[in-house]
C-alpha cells in the first residue's frame, strides 16, 4: 500500500502503518469490507506484537454458524502467549483463511494483507474505529503499558 492509503503510527518503541480502507476494534482486530456486509477480519500489528511468533491456531466454529461479538470462536498460540480468538462482530461466520493452514506466519509477515484470520457477514459493530481513532486508542494502551513497566 502506498503512504497515501495508510496512517503512519509511532509511539515509544512501536511503529506501524494503519490502512485507511478498514475499521478497527478496541480488541485490536481490523475489518476490511470485501463485499456487501462481508468482511475479512485480522489482527492488528499491535496484537501480533503482543502475541509473538504464531505457532498454531484452530477455530471452534464452522461456516454458516451465527456468532456474537466477543464470543470465543477458536484459539491461537504464539511464543509469547496463547489467546482465545474472539468474534469482532455479530454475524455469520463464513470461514477461515486457507493461506494460514499452509503458513501461519503470514499473520505476522502480511498482517494487513493475506494474513487475515476469518471472514464474516455482519453489520459493523457500534464501537468500530477509524484508523485515526484506533491510533488514539493505541496511545492510551501503550502509555498504560509503559507506566506499568516502571
Amino acid at each position: 500500500m502506498s503512504d497515501n492509503n495508510d496512517l503512519r503510527y509511532r509511539r515509544s518503541r512501536f511503529s506501524t502503518r494503519l490502512p485507511l480502507d478498514r475499521v478497527y476494534s478496541p480488541a485490536h482486530f481490523w475489518l476490511r469490507e470485501i463485499g456487501p456486509r462481508t468482511y475479512e477480519v485480522g489482527y492488528t500489528r499491535f496484537a501480533t506484537r503482543m502475541l509473538g511468533d504464531f505457532v498454531e491456531m484452530a477455530f471452534e466454529v464452522t461456516p454458516g454458524m451465527k456468532i456474537t461479538r466477543g464470543q470465543t470462536i477458536g484459539w491461537i498460540e504464539g511464543f509469547k502467549a496463547a489467546s482465545d480468538l474472539i468474534s469482532a462482530a455479530d454475524g455469520t461466520f463464513l470461514g477461515t483463511n486457507p493461506t494460514l493452514e499452509a503458513d501461519i506466519t503470514t499473520i505476522e509477515s502480511d498482517t494487513y494483507g493475506s494474513g487475515w484470520l476469518y471472514s464474516i457477514e455482519c453489520d459493523l459493530p457500534p464501537d468500530a474505529l477509524s484508523a485515526e481513532d484506533y491510533a488514539g486508542l493505541l496511545d492510551g494502551t501503550i502509555d498504560a503499558y509503559m507506566a506499568g513497566q516502571g
